[in-house]
């Protein structure tokens, strides 16, 4: 099982700027979040890459990839129903090879300078099925995110077998249906936004498509009859996930690089001179 190629979901109406935003990386270098994202993937050693955009926003994204980037290939979502359908807008670009797929308004950040999509592609390519990154969310977050229910594999500290997979759940429906043994009390599993894919998602997702005409098409349905139908595991990741489409997304997104790049001390002496002026003013203001 070997994953050579990579989808960015960004057609929403949500998502359609949020990649295109300029921050400062790791190595305080100016990139769009779109380069963030695929230099994420050209590191674990992908070079086909495709991101759906919604029509007319093919130059934008072009321009915002940059020159180093030409192998990257822009995929208008013509059927604006749902995240469902913007999988099935790749699917020839996929052909029959499994694909890693992340969403377009997440960025993946942890303390070791880890590469999280490799992660999730040797997971895939050692168990030899579909595999999404989850992680331990408290559950008055939950109602944000993608949360499984599943089993842990005996023996592995970050693998599970899914059994459920719910879009945003209740905290009332998570406590009944979702809760997996040895998670901290209060904590699910949430998806992360990456995930590695098979074909097999597609047929799943044009059967949903055909059997419910005209409604919106969503993945976690599908997700959970892929679970029903074949091993789909989960692998937990050490890392933090910023969507940054949320209230002070881009803000906790572009702090979270500088801190976990070279420039953290000056980072954090800048954060500290802020707090201290900060003060000066209220005591004077008295």
């Amino acid at each position: 099982m070997k994953v050579t190629k990579a989808l960015i979901s960004a057609a929403g109406p949500d998502q359609r700027k949020l990649p295109l935003q300029t921050l400062i990386d790791r190595d305080r270098k100016k990139k769009t979040v779109l380069e963030i994202l695929i230099d994420e993937i050209s590191s674990a050693g992908i070079n086909e890459i495709a991101v759906v955009v919604h029509p007319g926003d093919q130059n934008n994204f072009k321009q915002a990839v940059g020159p180093d980037y030409s192998n990257v290939v822009f995929i208008p979502q013509t059927n604006p129903n749902g995240y469902g359908y913007s999988l099935l807008a790749a699917e020839q670009f996929i052909g029959s090879e499994p694909f890693l797929h992340l969403v377009g308004d997440h960025l993946y950040i942890n303390k070791q300078n880890e590469n999280m999509a490799q992660r999730v592609i040797d997971a895939a390519m050692k168990n030899k099925c579909p595999v999404s990154a989850v992680q331990p969310t408290r559950e008055n977050s939950i109602i944000h995110f993608g949360t499984i229910g599943g089993i842990r594999l005996q023996g592995q500290n970050d693998l599970y077998q899914i059994t459920r997979v719910r879009e945003k759940p209740t905290p009332t429906f998570a406590e009944q249906h979702l809760m997996i043994s040895g998670l901290h009390m209060g904590y699910y599993l949430c998806f992360s936004g990456m995930h590695v894919f098979t074909p097999f998602l597609f047929d799943l997702l044009r059967q949903r498509a055909s059997e419910f005409p005209g409604q919106k098409l969503g993945l976690s349905e599908s997700l959970e009859d892929m679970a029903l139908h074949t091993k789909y595991l989960a692998v937990e990741l050490e890392n933090l996930r910023y969507d940054i489409g949320e209230d002070y997304g881009l803000l906790k997104a572009q702090l979270a690089l500088s801190l976990s790049g070279r420039d953290r001390d000056f980072i954090l002496n800048e954060l500290l001179q802020f707090f201290i002026e900060k003060e000066k003013f209220k005591n004077n203001s008295y």
